[in-house]
């Protein structure tokens, strides 16, 4: 199994990166918050890797701190919530929100996240609350705003970011322009406000 991988940033999107480890190009799957705090392209990388065996592939997904690998591990334990799932999860709350919010039983919360049902949201509080203190110890590393400026660019990256959530295209362009209305926002803190808008609602 692969558990850790070094290279080249050779691509990146919000969803996944291409890792070039001595010319061979690994295509990865990342949260959010790993997203936020990629290098630029070509510079080396580090990523925690966990491996997943399908029947007809292999999938590599990938995070900049442990404690992100050790709650996705632990969401992917729970019946019905795959790496997708896990990875949407991620991206909508950091570490110490997902632990506060399975300590708290706060099913709602949960429920904001794309794909998550009330059914679901029960389920993943249930099964994690006993686990929830593995996570103790998680760090906000991986959420360090972009040093960019609120621009056509970077409302786009924020769009296409939030509809690999799976957020409708439509809501989500009226949330960006709720959000970066009157101000000048990273990409980071404008998909967080835009996240906060779609809440709302």
């Amino acid at each position: 199994m692969i558990a850790g991988l070094t290279g080249q940033l050779d691509e990146k999107a919000p969803s996944r990166i291409i890792l070039d480890v001595h010319g061979v190009g690994y295509e990865i799957f990342i949260p959010l918050s790993t997203y936020f705090a990629l290098p630029h392209l070509h510079e080396t990388l580090s990523l925690k890797i966990y491996t997943h065996l399908r029947d007809t592939a292999i999938q590599l997904f990938g995070f900049l701190t442990p404690m992100e690998k050790e709650a996705f591990v632990l969401l992917t334990g729970i019946s019905g919530v795959g790496g997708k799932l896990a990875l949407s999860i991620l991206s909508t709350l950091s570490v110490p929100d997902l632990r506060s919010t399975i300590q708290s039983n706060d099913v709602e919360k949960l429920v904001t996240v794309p794909g998550i049902g009330k059914k679901s949201a029960g389920r993943i509080v249930l099964e994690l609350k006993d686990k929830v203190s593995r996570l103790q110890t998680a760090d906000s590393s991986g959420s360090a705003p972009l040093q960019t400026t609120l621009a056509d660019q970077v409302q786009e990256d924020a769009v296409s970011a939030l509809a690999n959530l799976g957020y409708r295209p439509r809501e989500v362009h009226e949330a960006v322009k709720q959000a970066g209305r009157n101000r000048q926002l990273s990409l980071a803190d404008l998909i967080r406000e835009t996240l906060k808008e779609l809440t709302r609602t």
